[in-house]
Parts: C-alpha cells; sequence; structure tokens
C-alpha cells in the first residue's frame, strides 16, 4: 500500500498598511470569500493581538508574504472588509489625532517641557489616545497627561521613542535615493559604531555617515565586507548594489528576500 502523506493546504494572505508611511504587515485571510475580491487601497478591519485595527490592503509579493507570514494559531488576521461606519469612523480618529496633537503641541510650549512631539494616534476603538514623542532624557509629563485626560475624556499613554524610531514614523529618502530602510522592511536597530565605518574604508565626515535621524546610517552594519572579504555598494556609499542580475527586490541576483541578504547587503 502507497503511503500517502498529506499536505495542509497553504494559509491565504494578505498584505495590510496602516500608515502612508511603514511597511506592510501581513496577515490571515479567513476561509470566506469576499465579494468582490480584496484587492489593493481597499480598506480592512484586522486583528492585533487584542486589539482591532483600520488598515488598508497593499499589494502583496507572494514570496515576501510567506516569509512574514504569522502562524495560524495567531489572532493576526482579517476580520472583514470596512464598512461604511468604519470609515466614518476612522476619518473622525483622524480628526481627533489632529486636534490632539495641535493642542498637546500647545501645552508642551506653555509648560516648557523638554521633549519633540511626533505623533498621535488613536486606537480603533476609540479608548486611547498615544503619544509618540523624543527627548533627550527623563520628562516630567504627569501635569501634561492629566490635562490631556481631561481634554479629550479618553486614556492618555505617553510613549517615548529614540531617534531612529521616529524617523521610522515620520518617513523619508535615505541619500541613496531609496525610501529609508526602517520605514520599509528593517524589523529592529542593531547597534551601530564607527567601526563599522573605518572596516569599510568610508570617510568618516560625520555629515556623509549619518542617516535622516542624525544616527550612523543603518546599512553600515549589513553592507560590512563578507567573508570573502568583498564589499558591495549601498547608501553608505551612495551608489547602488553591484550585482545586476534578477534575484531580490535589490537586484543583488543571489534570491535574498525581505531585509537583504547577509552576502551583498543589498536591500530589497
Amino acid at each position: 500500500m502507497d503511503n500517502q502523506t498529506s499536505t495542509e493546504p497553504a494559509p491565504r494572505l494578505v498584505s495590510v498598511k496602516f500608515d502612508a508611511v511603514g511597511r506592510a504587515r501581513t496577515f490571515l485571510l479567513p476561509d470566506i470569500d469576499f465579494e468582490p475580491t480584496l484587492s489593493p487601497g481597499d480598506a480592512v478591519v484586522v486583528q492585533m493581538g487584542h486589539r482591532r485595527a483600520y488598515g488598508a490592503v497593499a499589494r502583496t509579493v507572494p514570496a515576501m508574504a510567506q516569509r512574514t507570514a504569522p502562524r495560524a494559531d495567531t489572532p493576526a488576521r482579517v476580520l472583514r472588509r470596512a464598512t461604511r461606519e468604519d470609515v466614518l469612523s476612522r476619518f473622525r480618529h483622524e480628526q481627533r489625532e489632529r486636534e490632539a496633537k495641535r493642542i498637546c503641541l500647545l501645552k508642551i510650549r506653555e509648560r516648557g517641557l523638554a521633549m519633540k512631539l511626533t505623533k498621535v494616534e488613536q486606537l480603533f476603538d476609540g479608548s486611547k489616545l498615544v503619544f509618540y514623542f523624543t527627548a533627550e532624557g527623563r520628562v516630567d509629563f504627569r501635569e501634561l497627561v492629566r490635562e490631556l485626560a481631561s481634554e479629550f475624556r479618553v486614556r492618555i499613554e505617553m510613549r517615548q521613542i529614540g531617534p531612529r524610531d521616529e524617523a521610522k514614523i515620520i518617513g523619508g529618502y535615505g541619500t541613496c535615493g531609496r525610501p529609508l530602510c526602517c520605514t520599509t522592511w528593517l524589523q529592529s536597530f542593531p547597534p551601530i559604531s564607527i567601526k563599522m565605518a573605518k572596516r569599510q574604508n568610508l570617510s568618516l565626515n560625520p555629515s556623509r555617515l549619518s542617516g535622516a535621524c542624525g544616527r550612523l546610517k543603518c546599512c553600515l552594519r549589513y553592507e560590512l565586507p563578507n567573508a570573502k572579504g568583498e564589499q558591495h555598494g549601498g547608501c553608505a556609499h551612495e551608489s547602488g548594489c553591484d550585482r545586476s542580475a534578477g534575484g531580490c527586490g535589490g537586484g543583488c541576483g543571489d534570491g535574498c528576500g525581505d531585509g537583504g541578504c547577509g552576502d551583498c547587503g543589498c536591500r530589497a
């Protein structure tokens, strides 16, 4: 008797973006038929951990979606196509975010707090406003939180972020002419040191080694010479990858996917 191996069907996946700036995240698509079929730009409501969020369907690259696919037992999945009420609710939230940012900036100036407000986000259920800010040190914002809570009648969360996270939220372009790595595929910020620039024989001019965030460019780390001693271009060199044949989205020809390959440092 022949041994038959049962293979489970590959889960259906969809990419969703929550902001105009930033990378898309992969979510499971439930086994229901959306009529009409979901296409890029369609608004959807997804489950993210213990909360729901509103986003827009983005173009999906199958190979990259498989690499970033959530586990089947996670709640990260599309719940439904956004209804008219969902769209109107999100529109009201955006208006409230803008108003909250304006008022918070005024109160920061009034109190002379050494902090820079970056972004305000309201959760989909409207239960909380999250204020993202940068600061050189610790800031006593307790009185500010009380005033904001009294003004908007919701829970207030002040979340301090670093310069690299600020660049990730705001977005922009690097000296290579491409969107910032942190807003497209980079998922963490490993330590960067000036020694990495020295190993690549780069000019130690701070203006050439600093990214949009004012810190050392993230690409200094993943463009280090590989085991063969080969060194390839990238935004640290203000040039493109020198491998032009097919392969990954960055054109390195090595089939590397999301996050670039360890061989040439090319960015997908």
